[in-house]
Parts: C-alpha cells; sequence; structure tokens
C-alpha cells in the first residue's frame, strides 16, 4: 500500500533544464532515504543524488554541480532540478525511497515506476 509516483520528465535541448519529482503515499510512518537512480537501455542502474534522513545529500559524479535534490517531508515528496542537462543525461529516471509503514511497521525499499528524460536538438 505504499508507491513511488515520478513526473516531469520530457524532451529538453542540450544546456536546458528540467524538474523531476516524486510523490510517495500509502501507510507510511517515515521515510530515511529518497532519492533518484536512472538507467539508459544497455548500461547499469546509476546513483543520481539521494537524500538520507533529509539532510545528507549525495550526488553521482556525471551530474555534480549541475542537479539539486531537494525534499518536502511534510508532502513525502524529493525532486531533482536538472540544468545544463547534456544529451549523456538521456535516460529513465527513477524515484527510490526507504519506507518504514504502519502496517508491520517494517522497513521496505520501494521504486517508482520511471520516467523519461531526453536531451536532445
Amino acid at each position: 500500500q505504499v508507491q513511488l509516483v515520478e513526473s516531469g520528465g520530457g524532451l529538453v535541448q542540450p544546456g536546458g533544464s528540467l524538474r523531476l519529482s516524486c510523490a510517495a503515499s500509502g501507510e507510511i510512518v517515515s521515510i530515511n532515504f529518497m532519492g533518484w537512480y536512472r538507467q539508459a537501455p544497455g548500461l547499469e542502474r546509476e546513483l543520481v543524488a539521494d537524500i538520507v534522513n533529509g539532510r545528507t545529500s549525495n550526488y553521482g559524479d556525471s551530474v555534480k554541480g549541475r542537479f539539486t535534490i531537494s525534499r518536502d517531508s511534510s508532502k513525502n515528496t524529493v525532486s531533482l532540478q536538472m540544468t545544463s542537462l547534456k544529451p549523456e543525461d538521456t535516460a529513465v529516471y527513477y524515484c527510490n525511497a526507504v519506507i518504514r509503514r504502519a502496517s508491520d511497521y517494517g522497513v521496505y525499499e520501494y521504486w517508482g515506476q520511471g520516467t523519461q528524460v531526453t536531451v536532445s536538438s
């Protein structure tokens, strides 16, 4: 009964900007981790950015200085502001979260369905 839903993907030109959002809903007690991963066809899924316990942010080397992750704990959402986009950023972007749920008070990892980001002229 916990779901992650991404939004904001689309087609942008190189050098452009795009903002992705992910909303978690359901029987959520707490969210200790939220992050963004991406995967292009034939490549491994890689970390883009994450936030641990709502305070510590981590970024993949390829996006440092260009992407910014932020959380709104009151809404159980995480956003990714992407700037200076490059064709190499083209991928499906997935929201990931580690959530303690109310039904059994267990901690589980969840993935969103993914949203396509295409950077092209």
